[in-house]
């Protein structure tokens, strides 16, 4: 508009007289003056005014600064934040991953609602973009990552198997007589992709099947790793540990050669030592040895995940049968939940204090608790399996994710950080 008020205003007519002409140019230059004033007080209006500038780096390029869109005014916490409708939906499809199994196949079980899967998690004061798998595997190239937790961090395992399938789909090349732990290769990267079944991170003793019954209580040793991933964890470049439920079970507690105590044991005659106690034990000796490793890796500590179940627990009932997100407010952590991760939180970050300068471990902290404490809709719930009969009783599934569904952002924070680091 601007431009077409100079053209206009300036046009020069030869044939005009010279006192005509004389008088065009001193309007003319008046209107000049004015039109540069306004737009002088806009630029000056925006610079004060306007509170961010969003710059991402090019691909490939090192950057001092982080790979989300800062508000320059507001401090990003990544793990703080809001679901926000997405239209873009997940990355892949429940039929274009053959990696789900059949319990986190939601849609394939006959969910109906398809909702819960556009939603995307906008962290405080930025925004983080969506999973870029091909520059994942170019960052992994000559690699290897290893998950080690239970059920939920081969939930999490999958989820990025999915997401990463849009380039090139991996080759499984290992996985334990249960298929509870696994191994992928990436040919065209060399990157390989592991999970190590140990939901107490401990030495335990577990006498309970793939359906979940038991003949018999948990033995767990709380001064003494678990070697099936202390073995391993040398081979890794990047790792990322994760404890929870588990220590819910019934469990009778081992120390220094003798019976310590147990948690919800029918032997009347041990003391209840209080998960909260065992939990802090298992922590504070994960921790400790990744501290004092010589070893250099990446460490990604997660944080425990929690359950929606309503109107009862797993065992009793208990259903997940909402549709959307909970915003900021509604929910907070059951009791459980949150001292589990007061435990993380103290522990991570004592270990955290210790670590020198000449330390070859990198820990990071990936806190999922709270952001996935806001979505009880992306449960399994009832469609854990394919059941026809409408009227038959289902154990519900409130703890596990749908895939594809809310688990995915936990890669995007995952991407994140590495490219942040």
């Amino acid at each position: 508009m601007v431009k077409e008020m100079m053209n206009n205003k300036f046009e020069w007519n030869p044939s005009s007289s010279s006192s005509t002409t004389a008088s065009h140019f001193k309007q003319n230059h008046v209107l000049l003056k004015l039109v540069v004033s306004v737009l002088l007080v806009g630029v000056a209006f925006r610079l004060l005014y306007t509170g961010s500038i969003d710059v991402l780096p090019p691909l490939g390029e090192e950057t001092t600064t982080t790979h989300a869109k800062v508000d320059e005014e507001v401090k990003c916490d990544l793990f703080v934040g809001e679901w926000v409708p997405d239209p873009l939906g997940p990355l892949y499809s429940n039929e274009s991953c053959h990696v789900i199994e059949g319990h986190q196949n939601c849609m394939t079980n006959g969910r109906p609602d398809s909702g819960y899967l556009y939603w995307r998690w906008k962290p405080q004061g930025c925004e983080i973009p969506r999973f870029d798998a091909e520059r994942f595997l170019e960052m992994m190239r000559d690699k290897s990552w290893g998950f080690i937790g239970d059920s939920i961090a081969r939930n999490h395992v999958q989820s990025l198997l999915c997401i990463l399938s849009k380039v090139e789909a991996a080759d499984e090349v290992y996985h334990d007589e249960e298929y509870r732990s696994k191994r992928w290769h990436f040919p065209s990267y060399n990157f390989t992709l592991s999970v190590i079944w140990s939901p107490f991170l401990l030495k335990s003793e577990i006498y309970e099947d793939m359906n979940g019954l038991s003949t018999g209580e948990i033995q767990l040793h709380l001064d003494t790793l678990d070697e099936k991933w202390t073995n391993e964890y040398e081979s890794f470049d990047y790792v990322t540990m994760s404890g929870g439920k588990w220590f819910l079970k019934t469990v009778v507690y081992h120390d220094n050669n003798s019976v310590l105590g147990c948690h919800y044991c029918a032997n009347t005659n041990l003391t209840e030592f209080g998960i909260d106690n065992a939990y802090r034990k298992a922590i504070k000796l994960v921790l400790n040895f990744i501290s004092n490793s010589n070893h250099n890796a990446v460490v990604m500590f997660r944080t425990t995940t929690p359950d929606h179940f309503e109107n009862g627990e797993w065992f009793s009932g208990g259903t997940c049968n909402r549709t959307s997100p909970y915003k900021e407010g509604e929910i907070s952590l059951n009791n459980v939940d949150s001292v589990m991760r007061s435990v993380e939180l103290e522990e991570f970050s004592n270990a955290a204090a210790t670590l020198g300068s000449e330390t070859q471990v990198k820990l990071k902290l990936l806190d999922t608790t709270l952001l996935s404490s806001l979505r009880p809709d992306g449960h399994p719930g009832l469609y854990r399996q394919f059941n026809p009969d409408k009227n038959a009783t289902v154990q519900n599934d409130c703890l596990h994710w749908c895939l594809p569904g809310p688990i995915d952002t936990w890669n995007d924070l995952v991407m994140e950080m590495l490219v942040h680091d």
